[in-house]
């Protein structure tokens, strides 16, 4: 049977408040503010790195590289806080797919939270080794060390900006596959973690007429 606008409206108006916490059918206010407070900072820390590599030194390049340390020190905080709750919430969390798409969803994001500390993680340990140390908003976080960690330096060097571009490609494929379940498998997952929509809520709201 088709539903009216205003049959929807009510079902909207109906649909159980967003919470704190995850409810199985979509992330609540917490892991939301979490995950879109990350995402505008790691498109702060990608542009600038990308204007870096494509302007050089500039005044505009200058702006965003000064503020990398300190952003990418905030951004490791909030990933281990991130793991924290998401562990606290696991048996209420919005499942995954069954099968070989599910397992895949499962191990991307393993994946993007691995890389999530461990990027942040190895510039820290090149900021120690190399005796600069780190200074976030005026607090040292990370003293330097009293003599050159050439270990430390060169792990940092090698695997940072790498791994960092790897973040970034995990994190493009991330944004193409809720692209992909909203608009070529009309499952739109999108919802979980933005807006109020319920489907399941909706679905009973059907089933019940």
């Amino acid at each position: 049977m088709a539903r009216t606008h205003a049959q929807s409206a009510q079902d909207a108006s109906t649909a159980p408040r967003l919470g704190l916490r995850d409810d199985g059918l979509r992330y609540g206010l917490v892991t939301r503010l979490l995950h879109w407070t990350m995402a505008l900072l790691f498109a702060w820390q990608f542009t600038g790195m990308a204007l870096r590599m494509a302007l050089g030194r500039q005044p505009l390049v200058a702006f965003f590289v000064g503020t990398h340390g300190a952003i990418g020190a905030l951004l490791m905080a909030l990933a281990v806080l991130r793991a924290l709750w998401g562990l606290y919430n696991l048996k209420h969390r919005p499942p995954h797919e069954h099968g070989l798409l599910g397992l895949a969803a499962r191990l991307g994001h393993l994946a993007l939270y691995g890389l999530m500390l461990v990027v942040p993680l190895l510039a820290l340990l090149r900021a120690h080794g190399s005796g600069r140390g780190l200074t976030v908003f005026g607090l040292p976080i990370v003293p330097g060390a009293s003599e050159k960690v050439d270990w430390m330096v060169t792990a940092g060097n090698a695997a940072h900006g790498l791994l960092a571009w790897c973040l970034l490609g995990l994190v493009a494929g991330h944004v193409a596959m809720v692209i992909i379940h909203r608009h070529v498998w009309k499952n739109d997952v999108l919802h979980r973690m933005a807006g109020r929509r319920v489907p399941g809520h909706r679905m009973a709201a059907v089933a019940a007429e």
